[in-house]
């Protein structure tokens, strides 16, 4: 059955739209080049793509041929880089000169970042800024830095609790929790009347944004230039991951791999809840307990804290490396994948959230009842700080979530190892 995504649904996007800049003060970039005529230009394009080769690739191969097709004198060179790697694969390319992509699809965290250093194209008045009014502002404000355009947004997403709905009916639950007190109960339910796990949690730092945001804490204060992974709220907020793993309402958490370990057991039927984002709509759908019984996936927000409840904004970016020697085929290929009409396949195909308002009401993307199904998780999310060393606060607090989630620390000491870590990174910046 085609689903109509309503009015409200594209105000709820639209809600996101808290105007935000990047900081930082360094220009980062000169202004481009006038650009070519379109049908001049011709050369390749090497794109990273860095979505998931097996449930995303295909579909963004498919929309490359219909760039092939308009621009033929161009040729994409496309190539899967694994997310995990790419951060780190691109800086040491840029860094060298030698081996960069023309095109990358970039992590929201990690524009501000490469701009500061130089590694990235100006995209103000090229081809790649294409009716930059469409952009919902919160997506868009992601690509921005010291005032310039580096980043056109691909896609735009959050965190949810994906649920399996007949085993929280199994356990006698008709709705997911709303709260994180009512998470627990659900989990310990669903282990003790269905024999499956209760929750499923991934030991990665971005997952414990929700539990931080819920109880009012955060990594730093942008405004005030201070250090908050500490706070008391943050505290608070992972003390009740703790428990969600010592009182056995979490399944014991793989450290290693623990995304694909959640996911699995997820759409296996092995566990009933999982925090994830609409990136892994596709995956789930073709799991054991969903593929022959789509309405029994279920999507809610994240239960809410004492204080809220919140998830982190993310998304992807199109970025063009500022070393190109196919600039004006680069900006041509961003405009042509950032269109509303590109976005709309993709939303339609894998479920995936329009950065463009009218992609929204594009048929391809109101065929797609997640899309939709999306609308309240997506009403949570909380704008991460557009930072240059925001992608670098990630990997003190994953080393200590490790640690927590293997015994071998508790929240507070873990926290004040986390903060002191970011004191190195964030210079001047006081706890």
């Amino acid at each position: 059955m085609r689903r109509v995504l309503t009015s409200a649904a594209v105000a709820a996007a639209l809600a996101l739209a808290v105007t935000a800049c990047g900081d930082g003060s360094g220009d980062a970039g000169s202004a481009p080049a006038k650009s070519a005529a379109p049908a001049e230009v011709s050369g390749t394009v090497t794109w990273w793509d860095t979505s998931d080769a097996t449930t995303e690739g295909p579909v963004f191969k498919e929309i490359i041929k219909g760039f092939e097709a308009k621009y033929p004198k161009i040729k994409v060179n496309y190539v899967n880089v694994p997310f995990a790697d790419a951060r780190d694969k691109f800086k040491t390319a840029a860094q060298s000169g030698s081996g960069a992509p023309d095109v990358l699809r970039t992590d929201v965290g990690w524009v501000a970042e490469f701009a500061s250093l130089g590694y990235l194209a100006p995209l103000d008045g090229t081809a790649a800024v294409d009716k930059p009014e469409e952009f919902l502002p919160v997506p868009a404000a992601s690509g921005k830095f010291n005032g310039k355009t580096y980043g056109v947004p691909q896609v735009t997403d959050t965190l949810g609790l994906l649920y399996n709905k007949e085993l929280l009916k199994k356990a006698g639950y008709d709705e997911p929790p709303a709260t994180m007190a009512d998470l627990k109960k659900v989990a310990l339910d669903v282990k003790s009347k269905t024999g499956a796990g209760g929750i499923a949690l991934n030991v990665d730092a971005y997952f414990l944004l929700p539990f931080i945001y819920g109880e009012g804490g955060d990594f730093v204060d942008v405004q005030n230039k201070k250090i908050t992974i500490s706070s008391p709220q943050s505290v608070a907020g992972v003390k009740i991951v703790e428990d969600l793993i010592t009182s056995g309402a979490a399944v014991k958490p793989a450290l290693q791999d623990s995304y694909t370990n959640a996911e699995t057991a997820f759409k296996d039927g092995k566990v009933a809840m999982i925090f994830n984002g609409p990136w892994s709509n596709a995956d789930n759908l073709g799991g054991k307990v969903f593929k022959d019984n789509p309405d029994n996936f279920g999507v809610a927000p994240v239960p809410a804290g004492s204080a809220k409840a919140g998830s982190p904004l993310g998304g992807h970016d199109y970025t063009v490396y500022a070393g190109s020697q196919n600039l004006d085929a680069s900006y041509l290929f961003v405009q042509y994948m950032a269109s509303a009409e590109s976005q709309a396949k993709i939303a339609g195909k894998l479920g995936l959230l329009p950065t463009r308002q009218p992609a929204y009401s594009a048929p391809e993307a109101t065929a797609n009842p997640k899309i939709a199904q999306w609308q309240k998780p997506m009403e949570t999310a909380v704008e991460r700080p557009w930072i240059p060393e925001a992608a670098s606060l990630f990997q003190p607090l994953v080393e200590g979530y490790q640690k927590l989630a293997g015994g071998q620390t508790t929240t507070e000491p873990m926290l004040k190892d986390v903060a002191t870590a970011y004191q190195g990174i964030l210079k001047g910046w006081s706890l």
